[in-house]
């Protein structure tokens, strides 16, 4: 039984000792070659040649995740739809009701997220009265 996955599997393995014998050669040629110059601004990181200033550690917004959520669904309704798009022909009347629903569901989850407000960025105005105390 070995010998039959071995024989059919061959060029795998073959593609596998391959890619990790370059892998080992590149860091091994990497560690030998590789320059050894060592001092106080070796150890700084820098953008494009200019000095870090501040902390890396940032604090973000949870509207960021919000958004990003948000892409993630309405990415993956866009992978439904192109798979549904490929094979409308066979799916006929009964698959367009069904990507119809399932397009209406959607509409109405996003109108719901724009109704409570997940979408605005920036805090509601306030609006301003002009009374005068009596």
């Amino acid at each position: 039984m070995f010998a039959d996955i071995a024989v059919q599997h061959w060029a795998f393995a073959v593609y596998v000792v391959g890619a990790i014998c370059i892998c080992l050669t590149m860091i091994g040629l990497a560690a030998l070659l590789g320059g050894r110059a060592y001092g106080r601004a070796k150890n700084k990181p820098f953008e494009s040649g200019v000095d870090s200033v501040g902390n890396a550690r940032l604090r973000f917004s949870a509207k960021f995740y919000l958004v990003a959520m948000f892409f993630v669904i309405f990415d993956v309704e866009a992978l439904y739809l192109f798979a549904w798009s490929v094979s409308v022909r066979e799916s006929g009347w009964v698959g367009f009701i069904e990507a119809t629903i399932f397009i209406s569901l959607l509409l109405v989850g996003l109108i719901y997220l724009w109704r409570i407000g997940a979408l605005d960025w920036a805090p509601k105005k306030r609006v301003l009265t002009d009374k005068k105390p009596d």
